[in-house]
């Protein structure tokens, strides 16, 4: 069943700025710009300004949409949502390191874009991961073994977070018994933790 119309709106807060040019969003922040394509969504997107309140809006609209369309209007609000957390506080992923008898070494390359894994197991490999465009990443201070990506998108950040991640899966052996890896522990903004 086809629903006539089915929209949602969401606030958008001070000193954010949102741009909508064909479906391709932009917001602007004090921690960067961001930009996000949905044209491969059969929506429209408004911008308007809330009469009693004078707060500035978005509007999401699916005209004639079938069930999975009127989903799609949560997620893409939730995407924009992500954005907006992007600009104004930023992402911070935590992740451990986890290994029974071979301490895993890692050193930070490249004005902290990339990373060098070694000792992983016990294997000489050296293990390089590079961070996607604009995630850096550093080693705690406070605790040992912690690795900390900041970025502003949170696909990217989480992104590089995997790609570390999957660099460390075990071969050849029971993952069960061998539970050695670098793992994600925390996920949060960075602006709320200072």
């Amino acid at each position: 069943m086809k629903t006539i119309l089915s929209s949602e709106t969401m606030e958008i807060p001070e000193g954010v700025k949102v741009k909508i040019n064909a479906k391709i969003i932009e917001v602007e922040g004090p921690r960067g710009k961001l930009s996000r394509n949905f044209k491969h969504l059969n929506l429209d997107f408004h911008l308007m300004t809330d009469g009693e309140t004078g707060k500035r809006k978005l509007k999401i609209d699916a005209w004639f949409g079938s069930r999975k369309t009127s989903a799609a209007i949560r997620t893409a609000l939730s995407h924009v949502q992500n954005l907006i957390t992007g600009v104004t506080k930023g992402y911070r992923y935590k992740m451990r390191f986890v290994y029974a008898h071979f301490p895993i070494n890692a050193s930070i390359a490249n004005a902290d874009k990339s990373i060098e894994i070694r000792n992983f197991l016990g294997e000489k490999k050296v293990r390089r991961v590079e961070m996607l465009d604009g995630v850096t990443v550093l080693r705690s201070d406070k605790v040992k073994d912690e690795l900390i990506l900041d970025g502003n998108d949170i696909e990217l950040v989480s992104r590089s977070a995997a790609l570390i991640n999957q660099k460390c899966h075990v071969k050849n052996k029971d993952i069960r018994k061998f539970l050695d890896g670098i793992y994600v522990s925390e996920k949060g903004t960075i602006v709320g933790e200072d």
